[in-house]
């Protein structure tokens, strides 16, 4: 069979003619799915910026949730992207900042403190306010019991026995105002994620 690119093109326009004519004689008109504009998902929702969770690498996001931000209405994060305008990433994200929404929405997530105190075997769901007083007046008795002023008669303001752990993910201006906070408690141990 010789077959032009004219012949062509009306073989398969009436082919496709036949098959919606068909699908008609169905009761099933694709004229109105066919015409209907779908709606854009992200088109109500709130942008948010942040930091991926992940590495020490500080990719930016852009979350997008629904919900009109009023204080008795609880947002629903909808959709993770890269940002485009964050230098780090420009946009992209790795196949685990991409699922970043299946975290969010985990059942299994973490999303309280908890405590299981010595010889316990149960983890004990406990409150924020309850878990930062702890670990306040922890570092506030090791400070007191282990501060050391002076050495060989030198001023030296130093806390030896506790250490920090920053995140690598955080700003500068955050990484700044940490380091500033714990050296001026004299803290002399303290690291970032970003080296683990």
């Amino acid at each position: 069979m010789n077959l032009t690119r004219r012949g062509f093109f009306k073989v398969t326009s009436s082919g496709i003619g036949v098959g919606a004519s068909s699908i008609a004689a169905l009761g099933f008109s694709p004229a109105a799915a066919l015409a209907q504009a779908r709606q854009f998902k992200l088109a109500r929702t709130r942008e948010t910026r942040n930091t991926c969770t992940y590495c020490s690498v500080g990719c930016g996001l852009v979350m997008h949730s629904l919900g009109d931000g009023a204080g008795n209405a609880c947002s629903e994060i909808v959709h993770i992207e890269g940002d485009p305008d964050h230098p780090v990433n420009r946009g992209s994200l790795c196949p685990k900042g991409a699922s970043l929404i299946d975290y969010i929405h985990s059942p299994n997530r973490l999303k309280h403190p908890e405590y299981r105190g010595a010889g316990e075997t149960e983890w004990r769901r406990v409150s924020w306010d309850w878990a930062l007083d702890r670990i306040a007046r922890h570092m506030k008795d090791d400070r007191d019991r282990n501060f050391i002023a002076t050495s060989n008669g030198v001023e030296v303001n130093r806390w030896t026995t506790t250490a920090f752990l920053a995140a690598s993910a955080s700003s500068n201006e955050t990484g700044y105002l940490t380091v500033k906070m714990l050296r001026a408690l004299g803290m002399t141990a303290l690291d970032n994620q970003a080296r683990v």
